[in-house]
């Protein structure tokens, strides 16, 4: 806790020892608790050459990095941050987290 003392215009010192935030009922950090954050599932990834992409069409096959049954990365905003396998819910593709991955492995 961090205390502050203040001079009230009576010459009285008041002393908030209260932490920022614990006056609204908050934390310091509930502002970012609501913010969106887009999650993406990387399936895998190959790296084609710009003539390659533009002999792409219907039907062709792109080969990515992964093996069959391997994890697939999730990551938030470009960040690692869990892996997992592919299931299905309600007939669409989902994905079954099977490891978090802790901040100084991302």
């Amino acid at each position: 806790m961090s205390e502050e003392t203040t001079e009230q215009s009576s010459g009285e010192e008041v002393v908030n020892n209260e932490t920022p935030g614990d006056a609204m009922g908050h934390t310091k950090n509930a502002a970012v608790l609501g913010v969106d954050v887009d999650i993406i599932a990387v399936l895998g990834t190959a790296d084609l050459k710009i003539s390659q992409i533009l002999q792409l069409g219907r039907g062709a096959v792109v080969e990515l990095d992964r093996f069959v049954g391997e994890p697939i990365d999730i990551k938030a905003e470009r960040k690692l941050v869990a892996r997992g396998e592919v299931v299905v819910v309600s007939d669409k593709l989902a994905v079954q987290i099977t490891e978090v991955v802790g901040r100084e492995e991302a």
